[in-house]
């Protein structure tokens, strides 16, 4: 298993036109052997002292925090499937996103403790 997480600004008004994007998104992802992805969106993020996600992706008035994470089967199969997305164009077929992606935060991890599912 191996996890990517995602965190970015959304305006406000452009949550049916993230809603969309991320479906699109999980499905190419699936396609290219992603096996879980979860787009959340904000609902109680608080405002910290000293960091927090606002301050993170410098986030204007008006836009709200969305955070993202996919599963994948190993950082193989990860850059296996990114390196094949761009080959095969699908992730630039669709248009820009919803949001300022200059203001993402991605980041790849090895899980440590899992519990669930």
């Amino acid at each position: 298993m191996y996890v990517t997480v995602l965190v970015m600004p959304v305006p406000e008004e452009n949550i049916d036109a993230y809603k969309d994007w991320a479906k699109l998104s999980a499905g190419i992802f699936k396609d290219y052997g992603c096996t879980e992805v979860v787009d959340s969106w904000e609902d109680f993020v608080p405002i910290g002292k000293n960091t927090d996600f606002f301050k993170a992706v410098k986030a204007e008035p008006g836009e709200k925090i969305a955070f993202s994470w996919q599963i994948w089967p190993s950082k193989e199969a990860l850059f296996a499937a990114e390196e094949k997305m761009h080959e095969d164009g699908v992730l630039d077929a669709h248009g820009e996103p919803p949001f300022d992606n200059k203001r993402l935060i991605t980041g790849c991890f090895d899980p440590l403790v899992t519990m669930g599912r």
